[in-house]
């Protein structure tokens, strides 16, 4: 198939890719790598009057360390994440979750903002962002603000960025030399989207112990303190430990009631536990 009729335009600066997001009187979708957009744009399940390409700004593209974090811009591609052009503050976290992403050609071209801009509950990044507690910089016409990952996306394909508003980078905390970290996911074959995702981190020189479960066709569900999962446990049994009734108890509440389906988000959860105490 082939999308409807619609005006490209390729701003140079923000300000104007921003003001061409403001429109009133059209339907403006903003595009990056294209790797989500561009089938449904073919599928004409997205039917934007302007298609706005922001892959001339610059400013999407930096990458900047702090003391305590480090801020990725949105345009930059899982690829440069998977061959570390990019410093990894998560030991290991990013570059592992990048190379298990869709295959090398999608990689090549999909960026980090535009990923969770998508908001696609089957994404590995918005499942991983939260268990690491990273946050969203959002561009808005009166400045900027930060939204932590987990309330960033509010439905399927929905998100908290208002009209006119951009994703402008992701900031993902430093992980001490002590923490540790497990992702997990389900699916039938690599390069297909999860039918599970399972993200566990553990931080104790931050106090940090998370969980996600991801890929639940709704907003991750984001266990802030963890402790209660795995039953205060920290030790090598941290999988065995799981409270399989909280999570299954989190689960109806997300409206995944199949047996068969929780059983699987379970097997993701105890899988990224195992891993982050191998």
């Amino acid at each position: 198939m082939k999308p409807v009729a619609f005006d490209y335009q390729r701003p140079g600066d923000m300000a104007s890719a921003m003001a061409l997001g403001r429109r009133d009187d059209a339907v403006v979708k903003f595009i990056a790598g294209g790797q989500s957009l561009g089938p449904m744009l073919n599928l004409r399940l997205v039917q934007p009057d302007l298609l706005v390409d922001l892959t001339a700004l610059a400013e999407l593209k930096q990458v900047e360390q702090t003391p305590d974090a480090l801020v990725v811009g949105a345009c930059v591609t899982h690829a440069d994440i998977e061959d570390g052009r990019i410093p990894d503050v998560t030991r290991g976290a990013l570059p592992t979750v990048a190379r298990g992403i869709a295959y090398r050609a999608v990689r090549n071209r999909g960026t980090i903002g535009g990923s969770l801009a998508h908001a696609d509950p089957a994404a590995d990044w918005t499942a991983c962002l939260a268990a690491l507690g990273a946050s969203v910089l959002i561009r808005a016409a009166s400045g900027r603000r930060e939204v932590p990952v987990e309330d960033f996306m509010v439905g399927v394909f929905e998100t908290a960025l208002a009209p006119g508003e951009i994703v402008e980078a992701v900031k993902i905390p430093k992980l001490s030399a002590s923490a540790r970290w497990g992702f997990y996911k389900v699916c039938r074959k690599a390069g297909e989207f999860a039918n599970a995702i399972g993200a566990v981190l553990y931080d104790p020189e931050r106090s940090v112990w998370r969980a996600v479960i991801g890929a639940t066709e709704r907003r991750p569900i984001v266990f802030a303190d963890a402790g209660a999962v795995f039953g205060g446990k920290r030790g090598a049994d941290l999988a065995g430990s799981l409270d399989e009734a909280l999570v299954r108890s989190a689960l109806d509440s997300a409206g995944v009631t199949d047996s068969i389906r929780q059983q699987i988000h379970i097997v993701a959860l105890r899988r990224a536990a195992a891993q982050a105490v191998a």
